[in-house]
This record gives C-alpha cells, structure tokens and sequence, in this order.
C-alpha cells in the first residue's frame, strides 16, 4: 500500500484525507442511525404509558418527561407532547411547538450527511486534477521541453500517477455515493417512525383537535 501511495504522487494525499474523512461519517451515522439507538428497548413502552397516564388525567411529573427526553436522541420530541398537554397548552400552541422542535431534530438526523455527499462528488475530480498533474509530468519533463525523448522512468512515474489517482477517486467517490443514499433512506425512515410516533400521542392526548402532527 506504502509504495502505490509513492507511486501516485504527492495528489493522492487528498484522496486519502477525505477518504478518512469519509469512512469516518459512514461508520458514524450507521451507528446513530440504528432503530435500536433512536428506539431504544422499553423507551416507546414508557412514553405511552405516560401519554395514557395523562390522557387518564393522572399526575405526571416534569422529572418523568424529563426521563422520556433523554431516553433518545429524539426523546425531547416526544417529551415537547407531554409536556405541552401537562401544562394545559392548547392543540395550536402544543403543534406550533412540536414542529419547532422537529426541525432540530431532524437535523440530528442529517448530520454529516452533506459532508458525505460532498465528498462522493469531490473525490472524481481530485483524481482527475491527479490524473492531470501526472500527464504535466510526462510532457512537461525535461527531456520533452527540448524535444528529447524522456526517460522512461520519467514516462512510468507520469503514468502511475495518472492511473492511481483516477482510480482512487472512483475508488473513494463509488462507496461514499452508495453509502450517501443507504444512510439518506435510514435517516428517511427514522423520521417518518417519528412522526408516526408524535402523531400517534399527539392524537391520544389531543383527540379532539382537526390537526395532526405527521405535517412536521
């Protein structure tokens, strides 16, 4: 690996960077974005025993919603419901509310995920201005200024260069891609299972208003 990092130049460098970069954010948010992370075991149990306790109109105290937001990181999602119906906030306030919050949090959801992109459409070109570099090495030698055949040395290092480089951002820019789209449909799927979620406690806690909350 060592000697084809010396043979693609000094322009592989950034390919590898980003390739780092990259492998960094994909393990990452398929971490994050597992179903058990954002739903953890008993988490869901919880909050609808306590939306039935407080459509039941039982008390319910403001460290057991404060419970149910740290459970996960959309916790403070659903804790916002309980919250609002806890302090008597009408249908309107309690949605207005609740769609504020959902923008945070589905931007927790998204995180790095424009990095990803960006790296699966930068990577290319970074092995295209590699492969480019490399044909400057081999008409731009000595030998070719004067009309001197190079050596072929001079000829084989252009040529590594050229090559490596192109391959490794395909190499870099076809996984990211693929990774960009499986983790797109992962965060998707997770926030539609919140809204799922918000609307169904939404509904249990507020069964008389005309609005729902799955338009966050």
């Amino acid at each position: 690996m060592y000697t084809i990092l010396l043979s693609a130049g000094w322009p592989i460098w950034p390919l590898l960077i980003i390739s780092i970069i990259g492998l960094a954010i994909i393990l990452e948010r398929a971490w994050y974005l597992r179903q058990i992370h954002i739903f953890p075991k008993g988490s869901l149990e919880s909050l609808f025993g306590l939306a039935n306790a407080i459509s039941e109109q039982k008390k319910v105290s403001e460290s057991e919603i404060t419970a149910v937001s740290q459970l996960s990181p959309v916790g403070s999602l659903f804790a916002c419901v309980l919250r609002e119906k806890v302090n008597a906030s009408s249908s309107d306030s309690a949605l207005e509310e609740l769609q504020a919050l959902a923008q945070n949090t589905w931007l927790k959801l998204d995180r790095y995920l424009g990095a990803l992109a960006t790296i699966a459409t930068v990577a290319p070109l970074l092995g295209l201005f590699g492969t480019v570099v490399g044909m400057i090495e081999i008409f731009g030698s000595q030998g070719a200024v004067q009309g001197v055949a190079g050596s072929p040395q001079q000829l084989a290092h252009g040529i590594s260069v050229a090559l490596y480089n192109t391959a490794f951002g395909l190499l870099i820019a076809i996984p990211a891609l693929a990774a960009w789209r499986g983790l797109r449909a992962m965060a998707n799927q997770r926030q539609q299972e919140c809204e799922e979620f918000t609307r169904q406690i939404f509904k249990k806690l507020y069964p008389n208003s005309s609005q729902g909350a799955g338009s966050q």
